[in-house]
Formats: C-alpha cells, structure tokens, sequence
C-alpha cells in the first residue's frame, strides 16, 4: 500500500520548469504554423479573385465556410479523444494533415478544389487548439494559466503576419500558388519534431486529488454541464461575436488596402507583418497578464479586460476605414491591433479553469466551436455579402463600409455579454466542486 502512495505521488509531480519553458515555447511555435497556413489566403485573395473571376461573397466562402465547417465539427470529437489519449501525438498528427493541405492549395485548378483544400486545411487545425489548451493548464497552475495561453495566443498575430509577409512578396515575385506551397511544406518537419520532442504532462497535475481522478463523462453530460454555467454562455457569444468582426477584417482587410488606397501586396504584406508582431503580440500578452494579475483580487477582472479592450478599440476603427491615405491609416491601426487580442488570454483561461481536467480539452472544443461557428464561419461570408450589396451605390468603396458596419455593430454586442459574464463567473466556479 505504501509503495502504491508513493508511486502515485510520483506520478502526480509537475515537469522541470525547463520543460515547461520548452514545451511552451514549442507550442507558440505550433501555433504559428497555425495561423500562418490559415490566414496567408488574405494577402492572396485579390490574386485568386482575379485568377477565377469571383465575387466577394465567394471568397467571404472560401475565407469562411470553407474552413470552418469542418474546423467545428472535427473539433469536438478530436478533443473527445485528446481527454484520455496521448495529447502530443494528436497535435503532431494534426500539423502533418493542415501542412500538407496548405501545399495542396497551391494546385489548385479552379474554384471548387480551393475549397476542398481549404477544408482539408479545416480538418488538420481542428487538432491543434483544444489538446494544446489542455497541455498548458498541465503545464501551468490556475494563477498563471491566462499568461501562459496569452503566450500561446501570441502564434495568431505571429502567425498572421508572417503569412501576411511571406504570402505578399511571395506572390509579388512568383505568384500566389507558389505561396502557399512554400509555406505548407515546413510543416511535416515541425510535425516530427512535435511527435518525438513535447512533453506529456500528468493529467490534472494541478487539481485536487477528486478532480484529478474525475471519470470521463459522456459528451452529452459535458455539453450539459458547461451550458448550464451561464457565463460560459455569454462568455462564448462574447467571444464570437468579437471573432466575427476580427475574421471578417482578417479576412478582407488586404483587399480593402488593395482596392481602397492601391497599396501592392509585398509591401502592405510588410505592413500588416510589423503590426501583427508588435502590436498584436503586445495586446494579446497584455490581456492574460493583467487578467491574471487583477482577478488575484477579483475574478471578474477575466471578463472585465476583455470588455473594457474591445470597447476601448471601436473609435479608432472608425480613422482606420475613414482615414484617407492609406499608410496614415495603417498607423492608425496599432492601437486597434494592441487591444483587439486582450481578450484571448482570459477567455481560454476561464474555460479551462471552470471545469475539471477530465473535460478541458472538450471544454476547450465546445468554446472554439462556439466561436468558429459564428465568427470565422460566418463573418468573413458576410462582409463579402455586405461589400457585394453595397457595390452598386459605393463602388469600389463599398468594402470599406462593409468593415466598418461589421465591426460596430459587433464589437458592441461582444462587450454586453462580455460584462453579462462577469456577473456569475464566481459563482459558476462553485459548479465543478459538485461536478467530482
């Protein structure tokens, strides 16, 4: 019996601090890829709209639908099975499949199978976010977790502006299929080095003894549990609705530079690579560090930065798509990039620390899916429906407005449920107690 304890207080040590650094590091690295393979289609949608003669709601499909079908639905059960499998292998297995989808859009010969490579694209990055999630709250105890997935957020404006970057001059100097071919195939290595390299954490390290030992629940018990805590419920419509005002702007705001301020893409590529990587990098560190360190006072504050970041954004959106000269307007944008990735460090800190161990990566699934439904899947398509019905009175300018009308009216709605989540997140924490 008490070589039994012993083993198993062995079992439930932390890692070293240095792999905890390592794997961290390697997962920013991850996610970077991430983002790099999803969003270079921004910068190349001009191009591609060119190529095959379509509409802006089509490419609000390809930029949206596309993807995210499949991204959602794939999500869900792939965490299912990263909350009893071996974590790390899934995320190297779904690196190989998004890397390898990215290179196969460059052969793309018409329209349709750019969206079928977009949705393999899908299937792959739904691997990604929900095991790496529950990697980190294993790597790291609740007070420090909103800063560590800050870090690990930090591969969206990373990854977004690289891809921004390599896919502009690349297509200055090639053309935007060589693009995407150049930038899926490092990948596979990363793939392999993920595979034999990350660390396996203890699952539940950090949680009592009941909650570390809590069964594994049925997905329908899971679903049940966590809609039933209602800031969950306005803290993932806060969170989509800001996502469907972000990915819209992701998704066009290349084009709008383009067509508005005839701006060539290798350099507002560069543009949009520096904001990403200073501004975009600053704010989405910022948002889990002061959360973290206010909701040590207050747990609210988890809900409280996001809303405040979001609100404290919107007059600047209005210089940056009203602004006449194109570069002032670039500038103009910082702050909206420094304060539009406050809220994701937080928000994937109180879902993993709302429910026990045996469902954070499912957890984490049900939130993204929640948020990829709404905002990636539906926000792109209707800024490219917006932009088309508003063509015929505003002409080329008619993305502008588009931009500008999507992100308002959102940007507005995310923050209510953002402060409408922050009246019962400390008494939802009460709810997992009872749950193990």
């Amino acid at each position: 019996m008490s070589s039994r304890r012993s083993k198993s207080a062995e079992e439930v040590k932390p890692l070293p601090s240095a792999a905890v650094r390592y794997a961290l590091g390697l997962l920013v690295v991850v996610y970077v890829f991430n983002f790099i393979d999803r969003s270079i289609l921004s910068i190349l949608l001009e191009p591609i709209k060119e190529e095959f003669h379509v509409s802006d709601t089509a490419l609000g499909f390809l930029s949206g639908i596309a993807f995210a079908a499949f991204y959602t639905l794939m999500g869900i059960p792939i965490a299912r099975w990263a909350d009893t499998g071996r974590r790390t292998r899934i995320i190297s297995l779904a690196i190989f499949v998004w890397s390898g989808m990215t290179a196969l859009t460059g052969l793309a010969q018409n329209f349709a199978q750019l969206a079928l490579a977009r949705v393999g694209v899908g299937v792959g990055e739904a691997g990604c976010s929900p095991p790496a999630h529950s990697l980190i709250s294993d790597y790291f105890p609740a007070e420090r977790r909103a800063t560590a997935l800050a870090i690990y957020a930090l591969g969206i404006p990373i990854g977004s502006g690289i891809g921004s970057l390599t896919g502009g001059w690349i297509n200055e100097w090639f053309d935007w299929r060589t693009a995407f071919i150049v930038v899926g195939l490092p990948g596979v290595a990363l793939a392999v080095l993920v595979r034999f390299t990350l660390p396996e954490p203890v699952r539940g390290v950090y949680d009592d003894l009941a909650a570390r030992n809590a069964q594994r629940r049925p997905v329908s018990e899971v679903l049940s549990f966590i809609w039933g805590l209602r800031s969950f419920r306005h803290m993932s419509f806060g969170a989509a609705l800001h996502s469907f005002y972000a990915y819209g702007v992701a998704s066009f705001v290349a084009a709008f530079f383009m067509r508005s301020h005839e701006m060539p893409s290798g350099e507002l590529g560069t543009w949009l690579a520096v904001i990403g990587c200073t501004g975009g990098v600053l704010g989405t560190f910022l948002g889990g560090y002061f959360s973290d360190l206010l909701a040590q006072r207050d747990l609210r504050w988890q809900m409280w930065v996001p809303a405040i970041a979001t609100a404290g954004a919107l007059p600047f959106a209005f210089l940056v798509y009203l602004w006449p000269d194109g570069r002032t307007a670039l500038l103009l944008s910082v702050p909206v990039s420094i304060l539009g990735g406050m809220w994701l460090g937080p928000t994937f800190a109180m879902t993993q620390t709302l429910v026990p161990p045996v469902m954070r990566a499912t957890a984490s699934a049900i939130l993204l899916f929640i948020i990829n439904i709404i905002g990636l899947g539906l926000g792109p398509q209707f800024v490219g429906i917006l932009s088309d019905l508003l063509e015929p009175q505003l002409g080329v300018q008619s993305l502008r407005y588009a931009l500008l009308i999507i992100v308002v009216i959102f940007s507005l709605w995310s923050v209510f449920h953002y402060l409408r989540a922050s009246r019962t997140v400390i008494e939802d924490m009460k709810a997992k107690q009872h749950l193990v």
